[in-house]
């Protein structure tokens, strides 16, 4: 989240004025389409063959703070498995990957190449910088599909179809839930334009379950000791906490990659009987952080973590884990519990829906834009609600007007899993309408 900008050119009606164009296209496919069956030719010219998609994932790999590459080695296996299924609708997936590095830089270098090689969108790919790549792909025409959502041009931009509800729903799920369960909270965010935007979203949650704004505590996003920080944070948050209370104080960490360095630097502080637990969203901690950290004997025994999607033990995970096992075995990059991962897949999802609706024999980033604006509906196999990007669909705020999934999921560490602590999904849509009245 840089600021929740919005877009240079937002367009706010322009689902209107693309519903005629895209009669217009549709009906001259369908025209030509028949025309060439009626010849007893396939689709795709003489040659029989649809012409290949080139899309492109960009992620931030190898740098000194959050490192994402599981999201394009993600979008490589899924490439490999559309090959074993004859492609997207009969389409080659060529999937091209950029280190986006975590930089400005890095970020428009990426999608200056995704231009460059003509790609037909971006899916599922991770960047705090949407003001550096979101303008050229927007120059260029070209969607951004399913990004993590960690900047706000995702859910700005004309040409964004965001999957899930970016930080902004993570963290306004997150005071949802701790509201219910705790007495004081502590906040501690990376001091970054991105990390100004966390405590009012997390204090409109807990202000709807009537608690009081959380402390601020603000940590370098590369730092490798977070003492002072835990320090601060677990002083706060129990504060006023009465020996042998039912609620405790909760610390929520969200600093990404670096909470883990966090929780190391909140184990080794002295014990002084206060009951105070951590707290945190999906994407700061995972199954694999709870597993190194001590599982069931460690910190975040009875951790609260907001998520987008189901545990990464629901069943509903089946057919990623399989693609995944099939075609990314030994691949120690993919982590199937890992939240940017877990995007791409959904994202890879859209894409296919996508492409499979429109049954061209050449893909074009336009086509894919016009189709996503006139309501193509993706399934998602019950990861997410079904998802739409239709102007009614949308928010509408001036903070997120794109976000079109209003859903979390509220789980817990229990016996050192990752589990719901709550069936199905939370909506966080009042929340996060209220967010930017506080």
């Amino acid at each position: 989240m840089t600021g929740w900008r919005r877009s240079s050119s937002p367009r706010p009606s322009r689902t209107a004025r693309v519903r005629a164009v895209w009669t217009t296209t549709t009906a001259a496919v369908a025209a030509g389409t028949s025309l060439v069956a009626a010849c007893g030719v396939l689709p795709g010219g003489s040659g029989g063959s649809r012409e290949p998609v080139k899309v492109m994932t960009f992620a931030p790999e190898d740098t000194r703070a959050t490192n994402m590459p599981g999201m394009p080695a993600m979008a490589k296996a899924y490439a490999k498995w559309a090959k074993t299924q004859g492609g997207l609708d009969g389409h080659e997936l060529r999937v091209i990957s950029c280190n986006e590095e975590n930089t400005s830089t890095g970020a428009a270098a990426c999608a200056r190449r995704a231009v460059k090689e003509g790609v037909v969108a971006v899916v599922g790919s991770y960047s705090q910088h949407g003001d550096a790549f979101m303008a050229p792909l927007e120059a260029a025409g070209i969607p951004y599909i399913g990004g993590y959502g960690i900047s706000g041009e995702e859910f700005t931009s004309y040409l964004s179809y965001p999957v899930n509800g970016g930080q902004a729903s993570l963290l306004a799920g997150n005071g949802r839930q701790l509201a219910d369960v705790c007495e004081r909270v502590s906040l501690v965010r990376p001091n970054t334009l991105a990390g100004d935007e966390l405590p009012q979203l997390l204090n409109s949650g807990l202000s709807e379950g009537s608690r009081d704004k959380s402390t601020d505590i603000l940590a370098a996003e590369d730092a490798t000791d977070y003492t002072s920080q835990a320090k601060q944070a677990r002083k706060k948050a129990g504060a006023g906490l009465a020996f042998g209370s039912d609620r405790p104080g909760c610390v929520t960490a969200a600093l990404g990659d670096r909470t883990e360095t966090f929780v190391d630097s909140f184990r080794r502080l002295p014990e002084d009987n206060r009951k105070i637990r951590i707290s945190s969203v999906m994407g700061s901690v995972g199954q694999p952080l709870i597993d190194r950290t001590g599982g069931r004997n460690g910190p975040l025994e009875g951790a609260y973590i907001t998520g987008w999607y189901p545990d990464a033990g629901d069943a509903r995970w089946t057919g990623m884990e399989r693609v995944i096992r099939a075609h990314a075995f030994g691949d120690n990059r993919i982590d199937p519990a890992d939240a940017g991962v877990q995007t791409t897949w959904i994202a890879y999802t859209v894409l296919r829906t996508v492409i499979k609706s429109l049954n061209a024999d050449r893909i074009t980033p336009g086509m894919i834009s016009k189709a996503l604006d006139n309501g193509v509906q993706v399934s998602t196999g019950g990861l997410t609600p079904t998802l739409r990007w239709e102007y009614d669909d949308m928010l509408g705020t001036a903070s997120f007007p794109r976000i079109v999934n209003r859903s979390v999921t509220f789980q817990v560490v229990r016996g050192g899993r990752l589990v719901a602590q709550k069936p199905g999904f939370v909506d966080v849509t009042k929340t996060l309408t209220e967010s930017s009245t506080l």
